[in-house]
């Protein structure tokens, strides 16, 4: 309970600064994504309804006690990372590709993570392969939570010291999602045994 408390914060950070600002729909919110609005729009409308989808359905007792509103979120969750697929992996090939190759690349890398851990648990639970479907959700929400994550990890001034975006930024979205989902992993098989 303590950790799911502590990443509703910390994601609500993230949602109230970085990414609720975009629907004033004022240019100078979106500066040089001004162009790629409605992309950003939906890449961060994807990106909030799965975030915000995520904790509910890892949730027991309501997951058991109301299993159609779950099967209802999960469509929804999915249909929101397709969206926020689509949108990204068009970002990732226009302004992100106008800022540095490497950084559209780990964009795009972190995009096609998204959309197949989605698409392994929707897979798995099609095959009526709950514990496969549970660990796959579990990977899809790390994956879901990464640009949270990197939006931190871009802010300190540790990291801010090593270079600048172009130097640092593809790293840091690697980091965001490669290294949590590697934990997540040792975390999984840890459990069977």
């Amino acid at each position: 309970m303590a950790l799911w408390v502590f990443l509703i914060a910390f994601a609500g950070k993230f949602v109230i600064k970085d990414a609720l600002p975009y629907f004033g729909f004022q240019e100078e919110i979106f500066g040089r994504f001004w162009s790629y609005k409605w992309s950003l729009i939906g890449h961060v409308s994807g990106g909030l309804l799965a975030l915000a989808i995520g904790p509910f359905q890892f949730w027991k007792a309501l997951r058991n006690k109301y299993l159609t509103m779950h099967r209802w979120l999960g469509r929804i969750y999915l249909t929101a990372i397709l969206v926020g697929t689509i949108s990204s992996t068009y970002l990732a090939w226009t302004s992100a590709l106008a800022i540095h190759w490497t950084w559209a690349l780990a964009l795009q890398g972190l995009a096609f993570a998204w959309i197949i851990t989605a698409t392994m648990a929707y897979v798995a639970v099609r095959r009526k392969r709950i514990q496969q479907h549970r660990e796959w959700m579990i990977r899809s929400y790390v994956v879901t939570f990464a640009f949270v994550l990197f939006r931190f990890l871009n802010e300190l001034p540790a990291l801010r010291a090593l270079g600048n975006f172009v130097e640092r930024g593809p790293t840091e979205i690697w980091i965001s999602w490669t290294i949590p989902l590697l934990i997540t992993e040792v975390l999984i098989s840890w459990k069977k045994k």
